[in-house]
This record gives C-alpha cells, sequence and structure tokens, in this order.
C-alpha cells in the first residue's frame, strides 16, 4: 500500500488539478462512476491536502495515446483508470484499491442475436474455444482469454467493436455486466443484430485502478486518492456510490441465474488485494 497511514494535518497546498482523458468521440458513458469515485476521494481528503480542480481533456484519446500522454512530464492528462496489467504497475503507479469493486472481471458476453441457440450449448471454457472473442487493442483481458485457447480478435477503436460484431468479424463481445447493458441500451437502434446472451457468466479477476505519473507531483496524488477511498470503504460512500451507479443494471444482469464460467488471470500481480474481501464485490452473493 502507499499509504499505511496518513495524517490529514499536512500544511495547506495550492490548489491540486486533475486532468483525466476523454477516451473516445460520441456515447461512452464507460467511465462516468469512476470520476465520480476520483472526485469523492478528492472531496474527502480536502481537510488535509486542499482545494483541487477536475476536468476532462477536451482531446479524445486512444488507450496507447492515454499512456503516451501519462509518460510526458507535459502530458495533457495526469490520471487515469485501467484494468491492471504488471507492465501498467512497473510504468506507473497504481492505486491498489479496484475502483469497480473487482466487477470488471464478472462479464456478459454482447452476442448476435440468431447465435443464441449456439452460445446456449456453451457449458465449459472447452466449449468456448471454437468462438473468437472481440477486445480493444492491448485490453488487460486478452491474455485471460488467450491463456484459455481462446481465440482473440482486437479492434482499433472501442466504437468500431460493435459494428465489427454487428459484421461477423468475431463471435462475441466480452464486457464488464454493467458495461454490457449499458451499451446495448445505448447502441440498440443502431445495432439490430446484436444482443445479450441470456445464459453464461465469464468471471476472471480484474482490477481496475487508479494510475498517476512515477514523479512527485503522481506520488502525492496517490496517496490523496489511496487515502480517500480507504476513507470511502471504511465510511460506505464508496459501496453508495457503487450502488448509485452499478446497482440497477446488476439487478437486470441477473448473474446469479446464469451458468459460471471461471477463468483464471495469469497476469495478476503479487500485489493484487485479493485477502481483502471487503474490496470485492461478488454479484453472485450481492455483497
Amino acid at each position: 500500500m502507499l499509504v499505511a497511514s496518513l495524517a490529514l494535518a499536512c500544511p495547506a497546498r495550492a490548489a491540486t488539478e486533475l486532468t483525466y482523458p476523454l477516451s473516445s468521440d460520441g456515447i461512452d458513458s464507460r467511465y462516468d462512476y469512476d470520476w465520480a469515485v476520483l472526485r469523492a476521494a478528492m472531496e474527502k481528503t480536502a481537510p488535509g491536502f486542499g482545494a483541487f480542480g477536475q476536468r476532462q481533456s477536451p482531446v479524445a484519446m486512444s488507450p496507447s495515446r492515454i499512456v503516451q500522454e501519462m509518460s510526458m512530464a507535459s502530458g495533457r492528462i495526469n490520471v487515469f483508470v485501467r484494468a491492471s496489467s504488471p507492465e501498467l504497475e512497473k510504468q506507473f503507479l497504481p492505486v491498489r484499491l479496484p475502483v469497480d469493486r473487482g466487477l470488471l472481471g464478472y462479464r456478459l458476453l454482447l452476442i448476435r442475436q440468431d447465435e443464441r441457440p449456439r452460445f446456449a450449448q456453451v457449458k465449459t471454457v472447452a466449449d468456448l474455444r471454437p468462438l473468437r472473442a472481440g477486445l480493444g487493442q492491448g485490453w488487460a483481458d486478452i491474455p485471460v482469454l488467450q491463456s484459455a485457447g481462446i481465440s482473440v480478435v482486437e479492434g482499433s477503436n472501442y466504437a468500431g467493436l460493435f459494428a465489427m460484431l454487428e459484421a461477423g468479424r468475431f463471435d462475441f463481445f466480452s464486457r464488464s455486466a454493467d458495461e454490457a447493458l449499458r451499451e446495448f441500451d445505448e447502441r440498440r437502434d443502431q445495432y439490430r443484430q446484436i444482443a445479450i446472451e441470456p445464459t453464461l457468466l465469464l468471471h476472471y479477476p480484474l482490477p481496475r485502478y487508479f494510475f498517476l505519473r512515477r514523479d512527485a507531483q503522481g506520488m502525492l496524488l496517490a496517496q490523496r486518492i489511496e487515502a480517500g477511498m480507504e476513507m470511502m470503504i471504511r465510511d460506505g460512500t464508496l459501496n453508495t456510490l457503487f450502488q448509485q451507479y452499478k446497482g440497477d443494471i446488476i439487478a437486470r444482469a441477473a448473474m446469479k441465474q446464469r451458468r459460471v464460467i471461471r477463468l483464471p488471470n495469469p497476469r495478476l500481480t503479487p500485489e493484487t488485494p485479493l485477502s481483502r474481501t471487503e474490496l470485492w464485490f461478488n454479484p453472485l452473493t450481492g455483497k
């Protein structure tokens, strides 16, 4: 942990400015909850760390562009959120508290409607192997699926993945439970052949962290975000936000009624806080 104990009685500082990326042009509500968590963590720590500003970059950035901007001291952003990987944790400072309480690892499948009978026959990982998964280039769950023997087709553009699915370039688009339902609602009129597969739930541990630069400012920001999130975990604020943004859609996903196929994540780092059960939500138990 970056902060074992932190006294919030440090001297007043100049206002901290946080700039996070715009990740896609057009419809993209994937990160609304994450930035709400970030703001709440900063507000919790304002008495000790001082005032702050938080804004989104006006320019849309691809995942590779986000990493490039974060790698430069003069980059236009100074924080981002992403599913973790050993490379990201080495290059940047991770706040090792799963922002979405691990929900990212519970996956529904977006498929073509006429493929429903085919997926209804899937019972095991072996049954998935003849099918092709679609994911974005460089996404952290690519090696999870590949290590399970599942072929992955990578798309260079998030929005374009939906068109690729409808066109038959791959067979399923693995999305977290909240992403799948939200994305389906947002795009159902545009992509009429796409459906949410109704019987399956993939699960693999996939923590989603805030990342900062490995410099003095990044260290201070990481300490502040971690301190704020720990306060939110203790006083229930994080769970309140989680339920506010995710609760209804988790209920709609009906995950308890699905067949669960579990995949190991061979890319988890030893520092992943799996033993802290209070950090992780289990939709199969509702806790």
